[in-house]
């Protein structure tokens, strides 16, 4: 076995490529066997390593997709704000207060309504919450000791644009359910693939780009002629991908056999 031609990756997203050796994520090192250890050492680039093992392999020097960053801010909004704050990227108003007592300071800088989020870990929409009064505050206030509120968007719809390497690979429309202000497809969101603003498309790019992102799906929505990043989603779902025909494991194929990922 040629160990330095093998495509091997750690974490299961792979798993269905038929070019990929998928060998799971093991608590350490020395829990592989001592064929696996050779395939990932001599392998020039392993493919979604895990976070734990991403920055193993990145203080090593060892290639790795998606890359470090993404890995760095996969489900963490509040780190994802920051980096998009110092780097001038739009994103709706959005403070960071710790504990029960700031809800007089959340009350000074956002009026009713406004989003609250718990801001790691959370997906799919959950963890998401309009709040209309002083009890919704309280109640939220009471699920997270770090509270990410965010100016609430008048809107019914955003844009999931998945960027895989260096280029946008699929988007659409997500489109809010009735009666509903989340647009997430796991909680009844509809998706379009009517034409996308091309400023849109041009936005998710070059915020990936600039963020050092390589495999995510950044969502954007229009608001008031303006187009807003609203977070990146680097464990996104493949709704979107089936919905339009396209076989994720067979592009991923693709992209890995010419040298683009």
């Amino acid at each position: 076995m040629n160990h330095s031609t093998n495509v091997i990756a750690l974490e299961s997203r792979l798993r269905h490529c038929t070019n990929v050796i998928t060998l799971g994520v093991r608590p350490g090192f020395s829990d592989y066997s001592e064929e696996e250890r050779s395939l990932i050492i001599n392998a020039k680039k392993v493919y979604y390593p895990s976070s734990f093992y991403a920055d193993l392999f990145a203080a090593m020097g060892k290639k790795i997709f998606p890359s470090v960053h993404t890995y760095r801010f996969a489900q963490d909004k509040i780190k994802q704000t920051a980096l998009f704050r110092l780097l001038n990227i739009p994103h709706p108003a959005t403070r960071i207060f710790y504990g029960k007592k700031s809800r007089e300071k959340i009350l000074s800088c956002f009026n009713f309504p406004f989003i609250g989020k718990i801001p790691r870990g959370s997906a799919l929409g959950r963890g998401v919450f309009l709040i209309h009064n002083q009890k919704e505050l309280e109640e939220y206030s009471c699920l997270t000791k770090v509270l990410y509120v965010q100016e609430y968007l008048l809107i019914d719809r955003d844009i999931r644009v998945i960027i895989i390497g260096d280029r946008i690979v699929h988007a659409y429309w997500r489109i809010n359910p009735p009666g509903e202000f989340r647009s997430n497809v796991a909680l009844g969101g509809r998706i379009a693939f009517d034409e996308i603003p091309k400023k849109a498309l041009a936005l998710a790019l070059d915020t990936a780009r600039r963020c050092g992102w390589n495999d995510v799906g950044i969502d954007i929505c229009e608001c008031g002629n303006k187009f807003y990043v609203l977070e990146a989603n680097m464990k996104y779902g493949k709704a979107g991908f089936k919905k339009a025909g396209i076989d994720y494991s067979r592009l991923m194929e693709a992209m890995i056999g010419n040298g683009e990922i």
